[in-house]
Parts: C-alpha cells; sequence; structure tokens
C-alpha cells in the first residue's frame, strides 16, 4: 500500500499515545488559557492601575492604593464579611436540604423514580436565572404567596433583604448541591448499610458512623458549587437584596456607575483569594475527585 502523508501521520500517532493525547488537549487548553487564566492575569494586573480624577481614564501607573483600600477600608471589611456569611449560610442551607433529597434517589427511589428525580431536579436549571429571581421577588413582596402562607400562623414574609437574598440563593444553587451529593451515595454499597442494620445500628447511627464519612468529599464537592456561586453573586442581591451589598455589587458598581476599573479589579481578587483557600482545603478532602 503507497505511504501517503495521512496514512504516516496515522500510523506516527497511533504508536506515540502522549502525542495524540497532546493534539487532543491542545485546542481545549489553549482556550482556558486564552480565556480564562489571561483574564485573571489582566483583572491582577488591573488591580495595579489607576483613574485619573480628572478625566476619568484608566492610567497604567503601578500603585499599590487600590490594593491598601479594599483591604484597610472597613467599607470593605464588612461587605466582606457579610457576603461570606451569606454564602456559609446559603451553603449550609442547601446542604441540609440536599442530603434527605439525595439519599431517597440514590437508595430508597426504584430505578424508574430516580431518573424521574432527577429530571426533576435539573428542570429549574432549563428555566432563566432572571425570572426564577424575579419569581421569588413576587412571592417575598407584600400580599405575595409567602405572605399569604404565613398569616394564618401570625407570620410575616421576611420581605426584602438579606433573609429573601439568602432563600432566593438557597433555592437558585440547590441542584447544584443534590447533583453530586446524589452521586456520592450511590458509590456507597448497599451492602455495607445492611451489616450496619444487622449489627443493631439504628439510622441515625448509620448515617453518622458509615454513611457521613464516605459522603463528606461529596458533601465538600456540592458546597463548592453553592459557596463560590454565592460569593460571587450580585444580580439577586440587587433584586431582592434591598438596601444590602456583597461583594459583587460592589464590583459592578465600580465597573458601571464610579467607572473605576482599577478598584473594581482589587475588590474582585477578594472572593479569588477566598476561592483559592477554599479549594486547596476541599482538596485535600478529595472533593475535587467527586465534581
Amino acid at each position: 500500500m503507497k505511504a501517503t502523508p495521512a496514512r504516516t501521520i496515522s500510523v506516527f500517532l497511533s504508536q506515540h499515545a502522549r502525542v495524540r493525547l497532546a493534539l487532543l488537549l491542545s485546542a481545549p487548553l489553549f482556550w482556558l488559557g486564552l480565556v480564562y487564566i489571561a483574564a485573571l492575569a489582566a483583572l491582577l494586573v488591573t488591580a495595579f492601575w489607576t483613574v485619573d480624577s480628572f478625566t476619568g481614564q484608566v492610567q497604567t501607573t503601578w500603585t499599590l492604593d487600590n490594593i491598601i483600600t479594599v483591604f484597610t477600608g472597613s467599607l470593605y471589611q464588612a461587605v466582606t464579611l457579610r457576603t461570606v456569611g451569606v454564602a456559609l449560610l446559603v451553603t449550609i442551607i442547601d446542604i441540609i436540604v440536599a442530603l434527605p433529597i439525595a439519599f431517597f434517589m440514590a437508595k430508597v427511589a426504584s430505578p424508574r423514580l430516580q431518573r424521574i428525580l432527577v429530571i426533576a431536579v435539573l428542570m429549574p436549571l432549563w428555566a432563566s436565572y432572571l425570572v426564577k429571581v424575579y419569581a421569588w421577588r413576587s412571592a417575598l413582596s407584600q400580599g405575595g404567596i409567602v405572605e399569604w402562607l404565613v398569616t394564618p400562623f401570625g407570620g410575616t414574609s421576611p420581605g426584602y433583604g438579606l433573609p429573601a437574598t439568602i432563600i432566593t440563593l438557597s433555592y437558585l444553587w440547590l441542584p447544584y448541591v443534590i447533583l453530586p451529593i446524589y452521586a456520592g451515595l450511590e458509590r456507597v454499597p448497599n451492602s455495607l448499610l445492611e451489616a450496619s442494620s444487622d449489627l443493631g445500628a439504628k439510622t441515625w447511627r448509620t448515617m453518622r458512623s458509615v454513611v457521613l464519612p464516605m459522603l463528606w468529599p461529596a458533601i465538600i464537592a456540592g458546597s463548592i458549587f453553592s459557596f463560590s456561586l454565592s460569593l460571587g453573586d450580585y444580580i439577586t442581591v440587587n433584586i431582592v437584596g434591598g438596601a444590602n451589598q456583597l461583594l459583587g455589587n460592589l464590583v459592578f458598581t465600580n465597573v458601571g456607575a464610579a467607572n473605576n476599573l482599577p478598584l473594581a479589579a482589587a475588590i474582585a481578587l477578594i472572593p479569588i483569594g477566598i476561592m483559592i483557600v477554599y479549594l486547596g482545603v476541599a482538596r485535600r478532602t478529595g472533593a475535587l475527585n467527586s465534581l
């Protein structure tokens, strides 16, 4: 058979698996480096620039003023604590809600019901982000469905503010927490649950001593989604958060109304730094393998 260039290349690639893998990954890795890593590098560089107070134009004059302002200013410290607190609360709520749902899906439901429940969990992701947030705004408003439900019991709607922000974010990111925990529970052998029951362990003892130790990586994997997405969100806060601000709102304000891109970049470094630490801790638990 005549040796053509295409055949020669094909034979070469079939004999060199590493070259074949490198060529396969080169395009996505190049795109990742260009779009993500280069963008983060540009953000870091921008944080060290300044804005001319008269013209409002960004000047490539190197300074640490933005970094110092962000890390020492009482406003930014307060907003950072508020943002981290909201992200933690959202994550804890989602984990508490996701655990029984995922356990039922993985260990109780029939195969057919499992498929139906997975579709049900994924269905909210098909709807527009803004539609879901505005739906919660309507539900939490005065005279909304939440007030209608709790009024007979002497309660009132939380209205707009941090509680509304936490409720809405918890709803938005819940599917991202359920799915990793569900995948983790599917990897827990049923024989272990049966053995624990045969040895006399009650349900809660089995959950605490058998299931949870094996499920921690999946729980932490789910928490990465809810924590990181809550940490950078600003649209939900603008719609249902009232007068409250999170870090995302400060970035949005400085990019838009204030026209101070270097300060916005410096503020954006805070959630990036928090997530780097969080991912470093999660990596030690093996949670990244459950993503």
